[in-house]
């Protein structure tokens, strides 16, 4: 996928208003009305729309204003859309032509309305700056998403369906759901009290912010009201009353007031809005992405309001309910004001002595103010996401401050301020640009006991002198650049993260440690002295280690130890035999053999694939009963050791994985010595048979996979299996489909090449299946009828019976393929795959893959329209087709991509174009984290990347830039 090109340049030269022609064809009169300098043209049409699909395409567009489009890139069209943006045929979309140097100004003067708002992905809506300039802002967006072609760029702004990705709109949306959550207001009968004394009377009641408020109709605007806190109070419905609710308030001095609505419905919507309200322990509103510019006045009459969250909206620092008017809080403590484009930091939030906790990240600041230093009761603060080089003096005023968060702003030091923050315990530096980790700094602030400097550019670690820090426990290095580590003077150190670097040489102080994460470096040596005796985690994979550390056999606490991918060719027997660990990896090493198992260990977790082992120790069944999971995958297994020594196994063996070993039949028998067994792996061995009385013991099996075996029948028994939910048995010799289609959960079955000639179906199908691949079965032929039993299920795989006619041999496939795929760890079939061996009416084929994670609709759709965007690209550009198929695929996705996402990988394989008979070409693209791999020699080749933040230094890089937070676990909040 290319990087993002230019935007189209500056102004097309004068402007021009294009005739327009009648199109009887579009339906509805097209009118114009030129904005006060000429610059716009307005296409206005009633119309209906269906989903994502606008009104109006290119297609609608007059010749005239084709040609004028054509003259100039700088030219284009925006959709403007009403207020409800779903409304039916009565709705207005109007097609506005304009220029890159158009403001909305204009636009808005030619609309006869006083503004113009923008949104994003179907999320949030914000007003546009009269001199901001909408076609400008689509350009921009295009550019971004990877479009590079000014042309290209002016095309795909002309496409309706691009609004469900940008849209403009002549008034703001305003969803009912949400109106709701900010304030509920109308006119109903009131009764105040439990008793019937007072009577019935009508009265304004408002439900904003924690209370309930009541006035007379005729005094609703001079203050005569009542004001009921609701937070720990009460709301009821009456029984004796239709649609009426009680509402209390807390406290010995409750005071009740009883609300008649007039529907059903009305009262619903008080009743579920005042529930979230009474059941809160503290007075909290939530006010957050709602695209608000101010709060709602009555929302201050909530006077013990506590914490309040306007995040991801747009609030304005001046003005009617705007950030000037929240000192009017007067027991606010808690403020979250993060992604609000502020721009600069509101000096009125100063005023606001009582607060203790202040969120402004991802606003932009290049600067604090001065007035900082009069929140003296502030004791978090966060201001990540920013562009902040320096802190000011007078920040040094906050002596209750303990955490700071300054992640993801344009750092190179620690900053010196925080030295006079004598009780500031956690310090968040991660994202910024700090190249060295000065310990000496880091000493000087004694008070400091947790450190996040990941992602920084960190290169070494300087110590002017070797004192010992008694404050620091917890230090985060991960994704930098380091080569040594020697933090053998930070004495209290408890938990290391130095994930993602570069180290060789790693040393550290073992009197405090409990954890060490250090995967994915070049480590040859770990030392650490004393031995950690609190050590209960340590993780080295992905180094280059070739044998365990010696004091990690003598960390008696040690509970998790992943040594995988490394060099490992033997394992201490102390290892094996620890009375304490109870996660062991050591799987892609060249591990030979085990030690034996002496005694009786609590291990619960042991992987050990793709080593060289022929065999597995023989008492590991016996010694370790709390072994709950096992994979010895990818190893030369010919046999399994036994699971008792008695008659009566006392085996917890939940999950068992031993796929491409040279296991035979015999190993079945030991298999029943596990009956909790609920997946089982046998992929890629060499069995024959599985005896009907072993798999019938079986009777927890969730998950079967007996693929690339010799079997010739799957036992009559697996109807035992009554939790069975996957059963995979491809490339075996079978001839007779099993009895699986009786059995309630399953829901997928691949039996694709096989020798199977026909089915038995039930009266009834399993309603849980959802997939069966029948494929590369080259006798069984399904009759209508069948196919039709089976036309409920999401996916049916089986081969198309060329038609016998003269031209068939013409028209056989050039390509071969197979797609063999797993359910997954959520038993959820969110895959899905285009495989074309004959693209494009030739000898060129498309294969593609698109993961959905949670979701099923969006690899669904991608399945059935991706190759056809391929195929027009291909017609357009012999050079970014491939890009520019992913980015038309994702406009297409219409209203189903704003919200959920998809990983895929395409693969395009064809001749080159100048010359149909040379060699064929393969072109891959992907996005996320499907990824293309060819195999080659027997190794895996990777063709394509992973683009993930934790995996991709160019996307993480990225990300960076645009001033998103990327959290611990690799996700992603952007500003």
């Amino acid at each position: 996928m290319g990087e993002a090109g230019a935007a189209p340049g500056a102004g097309p030269g004068p402007r021009e208003t294009p005739e327009t022609e009648e199109d009887d064809a579009a339906g509805g009169a097209r009118g114009g009305r030129a904005g006060p300098r000429g610059g716009i043209r307005v296409l206005k049409r009633n119309v209906k729309r269906n989903g994502s699909r606008s009104c109006l395409n290119r297609s609608r567009f007059g010749s005239r204003e084709r040609d004028w489009l054509k003259e100039d890139v700088g030219r284009g069209c925006v959709y403007v859309y009403g207020r409800d943006s779903a409304a039916a045929a009565s709705s207005d979309l109007r097609l506005v032509l304009c220029t890159v140097d158009t403001p909305a100004s204009e636009i808005c003067d030619g609309e006869g309305k006083k503004n113009l708002f923008l949104q994003l992905h179907g999320d949030l809506v914000r007003r546009l700056e009269p001199t901001e300039k909408p076609l400008q802002i689509v350009y921009d967006y295009l550019a971004g998403l990877g479009f590079d072609d000014p042309v290209r760029m002016q095309e795909e702004a002309a496409h309706s369906d691009l609004s469900c990705m940008i849209r403009f709109y002549s008034e703001k949306p305003c969803q009912v759901e949400q109106l709701d959550r900010i304030l509920l207001s109308g006119v109903y009968n009131v009764r105040k009290g439990k008793t019937q004394l007072h009577k019935w009377a009508e009265r304004l009641v408002i439900l904003c912010g924690t209370c309930l408020i009541v006035s007379s109709v005729k005094d609703s605007h001079t203050g005569k009201m009542h004001i009921l806190p609701l937070v720990g109070g009460k709301v009821e419905e009456m029984k004796r009353r239709q649609y009426t609710l009680a509402f209390t308030s807390a406290g010995a001095q409750a005071q009740t007031y009883h609300v008649s609505f007039e529907t059903l419905a009305e009262c619903q919507r008080w009743h579920r809005q005042a529930s979230t309200v009474v059941s809160m322990r503290l007075s909290m509103v939530d006010l957050s992405c709602y695209s608000l510019e101010e709060v709602p006045e009555h929302l201050f009459y909530s006077q013990d309001i506590i914490y309040l969250n306007l995040r991801h909206n747009f609030m304005r620092s001046s003005g009617a309910g705007s950030l000037d008017s929240l000192c009017r809080f007067t027991q606010l403590k808690s403020l979250n004001l993060s992604h609000n484009r502020l721009g600069e930091f509101p000096v009125s939030l100063c005023e606001i002595s009582t607060l203790t906790e202040l969120n402004v990240s991802c606003n932009g600041l290049h600067y604090l103010p001065s007035q900082i230093g009069k929140l003296l009761n502030l004791q978090t603060f966060w201001l990540d996401g920013n562009f902040l080089t320096s802190l000011p003096e007078e920040l040094g005023s906050l002596q209750q401050l303990s955490c700071l968060g300054l992640s993801f702003n344009n750092f190179c030091e620690l900053p010196a301020i925080c030295e006079k923050l004598i009780i500031l315990e956690k310090l968040a530096l991660a994202g910024n640009l700090l190249e060295t980790l000065d310990l000496a700094v880091l000493n000087r602030m004694s008070h400091i006991k947790s450190v996040d400097l990941r992602l920084n550019n960190l290169k070494r670690a300087a110590a002017d002198a070797l004192e010992v820090n008694k404050s620091v426990t917890y230090m985060d290095l991960r994704d930098n650049q380091m080569t040594d580590l020697d933090l053998s003077c930070l004495g209290s150190l408890e938990q290391l993260h130095c994930e993602r670097n570069k180290l060789k040489e790693l040393t550290l102080s073992g009197f405090s440690l409990r954890a060490l994460y250090a995967n994915s470096n070049c480590l040859t040596a770990v030392n650490i002295y004393p031995v950690p005796g609190q050590l209960t985690c340590l993780e080295l994979s992905h180094n280059q280690l070739q044998c365990v550390p010696d004091w990690a056999c003598e960390a008696k606490k040690l509970e998790v130890l992943d040594v995988s991918y490394n060099l490992l060719m033997e394992l201490p027997s102390r290892i094996l035999s620890s009375l304490s660990l109870r996660k062991l990896m050591v799987g892609h090493n060249r591990l030979q053999s085990l030690p034996p198992l002496l005694e009786h260990i609590p291990l619960e977790v042991l992987d050990l694939q793709h080593n060289l082992l022929t065999k597995l120790p023989e008492m590991l069944f016996v010694k370790a009963l709390n072994l709950r999971y096992l994979n010895a995958s990818a190893n030369s297994l010919e046999s399994l050791p036994s699971a008792c020594t008695g008659e009566e196994s006392l085996s917890m063996l939940q999950l068992l994985y031993l796929t491409n070993n040279n296991l035979t039949d015999q190993c079945i028998p030991v298999l029943v010595g596990h009956p909790s067994l609920r997946i089982l792996h046998l992929a890629n061995n060499n069995l024959q048979t599985f005896p009907a009385s072993k798999l019938s013991k079986l009777e927890h099996l969730e998950e079967l996979n007996l693929s690339g075996n010799k079997l010739k029948t799957i036992p009559t028994t697996v109807a035992n299996c009554k939790l069975l939910h996957t059963l995979i048995a491809h490339s075996n010799e079978i001839s007779i489909f099993p009895e699986i289609l009786h059995l309630p959960r399953i829901q997928f079955v691949d039996l694709s090449c096989n020798d199977l000639t026909e089915i038995l179906i039930p009266e009834a199908l399993p309603g849980a299946l959802q997939e069966l691949d029948l494929s590369g079965n080259t006798n069984l032929v399904l009759e209508h009828k069948t196919l039709d039993i089976f036309s409920h299920i999401t996916t049916l795989k089986i081969d198309a019976k060329p038609s016998l006619t003269a031209d068939s041999a013409l028209t056989s496939t050039f390509w071969s393929h197979g797609v063999a795929e797993m359910a997954g760890q959520r038993n959820k079939l969110c895959v899905s795959s285009l495989a074309l061996g004959s693209f494009a009416e030739g000898v060129e084929a498309v294969y593609g893959m698109f993961d959905g994670d949670k979701n099923e609709e969006l690899p669904r759709l991608l399945q059935c329209t991706m190759a056809d965007v391929l195929l027009e690209e291909v017609q357009q550009s012999d050079t970014m087709f491939m890009s520019n198929t992913f980015l038309v695929s994702h406009r297409k996705l219409g209203m189903a991509g704003q919200k959920l996402g998809s990983s895929a990988v395409l693969c395009y394989i064809r001749h080159d174009v100048a010359d149909p008979t040379s060699n064929f070409s393969l072109t891959v693209a992907n996005v996320g984290t499907c990824q293309a791999i060819l195999c080659r020699s027997g190794k895996p080749l990777p063709l394509s990347k992973v683009f993930s933040l934790e995996q991709c230094s160019e996307e993480a890089k990225r990300v960076k830039e645009q001033k998103a937070i990327i959290t611990e676990l690799f996700k992603m909040t952007c500003s």
